[in-house]
């Protein structure tokens, strides 16, 4: 097992100067102990196998009924930013993903941008899922508030990922297993269903509307959908602790886009063909949108099915909060270590990021339990948490751009991966903030600004700061760092 502290990027056999530093300042660093499965597992909790269920019934009012039509080109849309992703991991293999790519991409003051709209998405959605186990565990225990479950699934959650990323992941793993047991029942009854009852719309249906076809609505609901893939790009946080090099990770995070894909149109379908009411009903009703897939479950197959879907749902929350926990600590770890946040958040122990993780959880209870304590707790903090991640995804296309094409890092760019490619998914990423909701585009605008006063304070007091050309260099040579 190599440790990253050591400085050395285990694929590709270069030294890593920033890694090194902390470690020797330290004494220790982040250690390489996580595989291909581990980077999957923590990137599939994250993202979570059942992430349809709560916006199905959303998703098919906004389709006219085309809801797996509509996850096939978010699908689609998204691979653009994976593909970004496996792009720069190979140029910068370091914690803190998009806001180490930013800085080799395009310099020191977008990479800081980057890591600070990241670091709202990162704080925030973990506080939605331990708010989703919350109110899933209060359901079933009324007498306890939901607050409470709240608070104990932050602090089981914090616990196992100070105990390691290696021990916090192999319990995910058995967690993940469960959330996909429970997604291959659920699959089966309706096949059994589907068979013997036939489907309630047209088997066609999800994917050509059962309303009559409309591309504008496919492309509206598709703004919503690409929000259930959040979660995939905290794989590259781990880059530093990953065996067998960056590499490793990119295949994870393209694996991981793929099987959920697959995963979310497959379920959708389904649950399309069990939908007792039409698309054109649920639009009428906003009411029944929320609960449109466990109706169709309750009402196909079964209460059973429909209480281990909730049950499933409630601990996989508080660990898919686990994985973005655990990736929010890497952000602040690698903030920390360059100085743009204070550099004790870059001490370990033990090859674990301990102050950063505990900062990260302290700001994540702080946010669940107060939405928990609210009867609109959890329309507050849904509004806001995605303009943080999707803006930082614009600035990691862009830093593609700069890096291949503006910096010419690795000699002449290759115009489809590093030009076109970066440039369409950042347009669907604007489409898609543009679509946002009004509280969400002020949030992130106010963060935003905050962010920029930051900044500006730093140049002034002219602190030291790691600078981005201390990254690892190119993989193959080119015109060297800063060209």
């Amino acid at each position: 097992m190599a440790d990253s502290g050591t400085g050395a990027d285990a694929g590709s056999g270069r030294t890593n100067p920033e890694a090194g530093r902390a470690g020797a300042s330290r004494g220790d660093g982040l250690r390489r102990s996580l595989g291909f499965r581990d980077l999957v597992v923590y990137g599939l909790l994250f993202i979570a196998p059942m992430a349809p269920v709560g916006v199905y019934g959303t998703l098919d009012a906004k389709s006219h009924g085309a809801v797996a039509l509509v996850y096939v080109v978010a699908t689609v849309a998204m691979a653009f930013t994976a593909f970004s992703y496996a792009q720069m991991v190979r140029v910068a293999p370091l914690a803190g993903s998009v806001f180490a790519y930013a800085r080799k991409g395009l310099g020191e003051g977008p990479g800081f941008v980057a890591g600070w709209m990241a670091m709202l998405d990162y704080l925030l959605i973990p506080a939605v899922a331990y708010l989703f186990t919350g109110i899933a565990m209060e359901a079933l225990v009324p007498s306890v508030d939901r607050w409470v479950w709240t608070a104990v699934a932050v602090v089981v959650t914090t616990l196992l990922n100070l105990w390691g990323v290696r021990a916090a992941a192999r319990v995910g793993f058995a967690v993940l297993a469960m959330e996909l047991v429970v997604l291959l029942v659920f699959v089966v009854s309706a096949v059994v269903v589907l068979a013997r009852d036939g489907a309630t719309r047209g088997w066609a249906s999800p994917f050509t509307g059962d309303t009559g076809f409309s591309a504008a609505a496919v492309v509206g609901a598709v703004s919503v959908a690409v929000l259930s893939y959040l979660g995939f790009d905290a794989i590259a946080s781990f880059a530093e602790e990953v065996t067998g090099g960056s590499r490793q990770v990119a295949r994870a995070v393209l694996f991981c886009l793929v099987l959920a894909g697959v995963l979310f149109v497959a379920q959708t379908y389904l649950v399309a063909l069990l939908e007792p009411s039409t698309s054109a009903e649920l639009a009428a009703d906003p009411a029944k949108q929320g609960t449109a897939f466990y109706d169709s479950v309750d009402t196909a197959v079964g209460t059973w099915l429909h209480d281990l879907v909730a049950v499933s749902k409630a601990i996989g929350a508080a660990f898919a909060a686990l994985a973005g926990q655990a990736a929010a600590g890497r952000l602040l770890f690698a903030m920390g270590r360059a100085r743009r946040l204070p550099h004790a958040l870059s001490r370990t122990s033990a090859g674990v990021p301990r102050v950063a993780l505990l900062l990260a959880a302290l700001v994540t209870l702080v946010a669940a339990v107060w939405a928990a304590r609210r009867p609109d707790g959890l329309d507050h903090l849904v509004s806001v948490v995605d303009v943080g991640a999707l803006t930082a995804f614009v600035l990691l296309h862009a830093s593609v751009v700069g890096w291949f094409a503006v910096r010419r890092g690795e000699g002449p760019p290759r115009w489809l991966p590093h030009v076109v490619a970066p440039v369409v998914g950042a347009a669907i990423l604007v489409a898609v903030i543009v679509e946002a909701a009004h509280t969400a585009q002020v949030v992130g605008a106010v963060w935003l600004a905050v962010g920029l006063v930051v900044l500006l304070v730093q140049r002034r007091r002219g602190g030291p700061v790691a600078p981005a050309e201390d990254l690892p260099g190119p993989r193959t040579g080119g015109p060297g760092r800063g060209a």
